[in-house]
């Protein structure tokens, strides 16, 4: 049979390792040039997010100044207004001129204030030019209702004046813009006024771009319709500018406050915006992509030219390795087909030699080489052929020099000759060899030698390994900083590192071949008797806590290992212990508990102030109350006697259900508190709330669709507290509903065996995030603008109360409109008192 050509087969194979390290260099360039892709695209998206936190936080500031700002002048006009009611005639007020003008020292970013009646004329005014003058109006915005104050657009103008009837306003120069804010009231006669703050936007703008800086951004004040207001830009258009095309308006201000996002379009611009919680007004922060990219390549540049020109020298000393690998191929190629001539010469001249491992040789009686085997060629290489007509000890050099002259030595006849030799093998290292020589005698005389060298390099080479491996193994535990000791089977200590010295304060001379009982405290000795007696039945490793003393510092809390080091037949050598101090985890542990025990306590002291407050404010509110219905009694025929009282009733019944609340949720918390259980038919409960709210669904002209099971809903429940959670959610339902609405209330029997309430509005909805968050107390859906008020704590209240009955209460949105609230009671049993769980 032939054989196969191995010069081909080496030929195909080198081949194709140039080739893998030509394509390996590519694709590592290429992995290289993708990462630095993806490293840029995710740079620059930090810029772009770290831009959008910038500019939220100018939106936020902008809108603080521009609220605190209309506040101020919103003030300012309530305490003017209220001098001017004690005067009995408009004729009176033309003095007072200089009284609003020492007023404008306080809001300096207002240009004028003045007083108007109801047919436009100016009575009195900070700018005394004014007074007397008749106004137009209609450009200053819808008037107001007596006591509220409106936001004007914004106008062309500096003062009240440029709005006189028949003034020529296509006169005014642009850029000088006004923006109105108007609070209506009535003096005691009945007759109606208003009060009109001209304020300058160039002060609001200002102050927008000082705090934007140097920041290429955008800054526009709008109304809620979009409206312009102020804008950072040119102020020339500005009036009567609208941007209500604007995505924010089309689409994300129905549904938040504020935010930022990425608007996409041609170049694309960062936006952050911020309405005003108090005023119609929205701040609008924009910026061009254009300029976070050029921030972020002005960073990045460095980086992406270095990472390119990584590429290319990656690419270049891929090619040159491809280039060498190929020169290499054609030389290794040559050198494989001499390899296999000398191979197929030696396999024929003998198959024996050429199997065996060791080095076999022939020298005559002198030791000169006659004769080797394939072996020689294998380790020695060219030195090989060097050995024929060579010495022996020539080409394999004896370690000692004693061993040079007996090896080959003629005077004796002795069996085999021993010695160790080491030469330079073909690998370029320094092989060691055990050198065995055999004398061949005829008629008794030595006429020749056979020998042959066992290859011991790699067995010296594991040796060493070996040695230096359990010195390592040494090391690492002398210098590791937990106390570790090794005993054996008796029980007498082996081996300790440093750190058990230190930690126990013993030398290890003074405890090497001792048992623990000898020098440690009798129980703990006997702590480790007994654990490593366990560890011996059981094998494996074990671990414990326990308080063991240490020399320097008394007694501390460790955490002990302990290992069965066995032997090859699984008997115990010795156990390997490993200390481990915890003291200072304990201590932390034991800090964490007092902490916990401390706020707990705060959280108590909390809600007993909370109750003892609101007990202590409800006297003064009952008489408060009590005398504002006396005063509306009394003031029966005097409207403004009568509203005044109305006032002060109604403030005082709203603080009254605040405190009421507090109390609610004081008696909730406190774990004295108690809740009067009695089986009860829920439907029954459940009617007499919804008659007590018909009034409330007249006034909004709502229906009310009850369907209660037909059959019982009995259940244990302290009736008013149950009561108290329906009237919440109704009511809850009811003002949050629109006019011409239903309200849905079910009740029935689930298959699982509880009592589910069901109240569905139509009314706004809410937010997914804020499902969860209105069950908290002093929380309110951000959906509630429709001025329906109220405190927070009504839903938070209703949790506690079904919560400690056992039940759950939660809130989803409907597909189509509203929101649906679930109360499930579960069936339950127990005494008819029963304490509040603390919380």
């Amino acid at each position: 049979m032939r054989r196969p050509d191995l010069s081909s087969r080496s030929t195909g194979t080198l081949w194709l390792s140039s080739q893998v390290a030509l394509f390996t260099g590519v694709l590592f360039a290429v992995l290289l040039l993708v990462a630095i892709v993806w490293m840029s695209l995710r740079g620059h998206q930090q810029v772009v997010d770290q831009d959008l936190q910038q500019e939220a936080l100018y939106a936020r500031v902008i809108e603080d100044q521009a609220t605190r700002s209309f506040d101020a002048v919103a003030v300012v006009l309530s305490a003017l207004s209220e001098t001017i009611v004690l005067h009995d005639s408009p004729d009176d007020l033309g003095s007072m001129g200089r009284q609003w003008a020492q007023a404008l020292a306080g809001v300096p970013f207002v240009r004028s204030l003045a007083i108007v009646d109801a047919q436009g004329k100016i009575v009195t005014s900070s700018n005394g030019s004014e007074t007397g003058r008749l106004l137009d109006l209609r450009p200053l915005g819808p008037r107001p209702a007596p006591g509220q104050t409106l936001l004007g657009p914004l106008l062309r103008g500096r003062a009240l004046a440029d709005f006189e009837v028949g003034f020529n306003r296509s006169t005014l120069r642009p850029g000088v813009n006004g923006i109105p804010m108007l609070y209506s009231f009535g003096l005691k006669t009945g007759q109606s006024l208003l009060a009109v703050a001209f304020i300058n936007p160039d002060a609001l703008v200002n102050f927008q771009r000082q705090a934007i800086g140097d920041a290429p951004l955008s800054v526009v004040m709008t109304t809620y319709s979009g409206a312009v207001l102020t804008n950072t830009g040119d102020m020339v258009d500005a009036p009567g500018t609208s941007l209500a095309g604007h995505s924010l308006f089309r689409e994300r201000l129905a549904e938040r406050e504020h935010g930022s996002y990425r608007e996409s379009g041609t170049e694309g611009v960062l936006v952050a915006f911020r309405a005003s919680r108090v005023w119609p007004v929205v701040v609008l922060v924009e910026q061009a992509v254009a300029s976070s990219t050029q921030r972020w390549l002005a960073r990045a540049r460095p980086v992406l030219i270095a990472g390119l020109v990584v590429v290319f020298m990656l690419l270049g000393m891929s090619l040159m390795l491809y280039r060498s690998l190929r020169s290499r191929e054609r030389s290794r190629v040559l050198f494989d087909r001499a390899r296999d001539q000398v191979v197929r010469s030696e396999r024929e001249l003998s198959v024996l030699l050429r199997s065996l491992q060791e080095l076999i040789f022939r020298t005559d009686a002198s030791g000169v080489v006659t004769y080797v085997n394939a072996r020689w060629a294998a380790l020695l290489g060219a030195k090989a052929h060097q050995a024929l007509g060579q010495s022996v000890l020539d080409v394999l050099v004896p370690e000692r020099a004693t061993d040079r002259a007996a090896l080959f030595a003629l005077d004796h006849l002795d069996g085999v000759r021993h010695c160790r030799a080491s030469t330079l093998g073909a690998d370029g290292r320094t092989r060691h060899f055990e050198l065995a020589v055999v004398p061949l005698l005829v008629g008794g005389q030595i006429t020749a030698f056979a020998g042959s060298a066992v290859d011991i390099t790699e067995l010296l080479e594991t040796q060493r390994q070996l040695q230096m491996q359990l010195s390592l193994i040494g090391l690492m535990l002398e210098i590791s900083p937990q106390p570790t000791s090794m005993a054996d089977d008796s029980g007498r200590l082996v081996m300790v590192n440093k750190a058990w010295e230190q930690f126990k304060g013993y030398e290890r001379s003074e405890v090497i071949g001792k048992r623990l009982a000898e020098f440690l405290p009798a129980n703990e000795a006997l702590l480790h008797e007994r654990a490593e007696q366990e560890l011996n039945a059981l094998g494996g490793e074990m671990r414990f806590e326990a308080r063991i003393t240490r020399f320097d510092q008394g007694m501390r809390d460790a955490l002990i290992s302990k290992v069965k080091v066995p032997s090859e037949s699984g008997a115990l050598i010795g156990v390997l212990t490993v200390l481990t101090d915890v003291t200072e985890f304990r201590e932390a542990e034991r800090a964490i508990r007092e902490a916990r025990d401390v706020a707990e306590e705060a959280s108590r002291s909390k809600s007993e102030f909370v109750a003892n407050i609101s007990h202590e404010l409800r006297t003064p509110l009952q008489s408060i109350i009590g005398f504002s219905e006396l005063g509306l009694m009394r003031g029966r025929g005097n409207e403004r006697i009568t509203g005044m009282f109305q006032d002060i009733n109604a403030s005082g019944q709203r603080m009254l259900a605040l405190v009421n609340d507090l109390l609610d949720v004081s008696k909730i918390e406190s774990t004295v508190g108690t809740f009067h259980l009695e089986s009860v038919d829920l439907r029954s409960l459940i009617r007499p709330v919804a008659r007590e709210l018909g009034p409330l669904l007249a006034r909004k002209h709502l229906s009310l669709s009850l369907e209660l099971s037909e059959a019982p809903l009995v259940a244990r429940a302290d009736p008013m507290r149950f009561q108290q959670v329906i009237r919440n959610v109704l009511a809850n339902a009811v003002k949050f509903s629109p006019d011409q609405q239903v309200v849905e209330l079910t009740a029935e029997m689930s298959v699982q065996g509880e009592i589910v309430i069901t109240v569905r509005d139509h009314g706004p909805g809410i937010p997914e995030s804020e499902l969860e968050k209105i069950f908290e107390a002093f929380v309110q859906s951000s959906k509630t603008k429709n001025g329906s008020g109220g405190t927070g704590l009504g839903l938070a209240i209703c949790r506690k109360i079904v919560e400690a009955h056992g039940g759950r209460i939660h809130a989803r949105n409907m597909p189509d409109q509203g929101a649906l609230f679930v109360i499930a009671f579960p069936a339950r049993t127990g005494p008819d008192t029963v304490p509040m769980s603390a919380p």
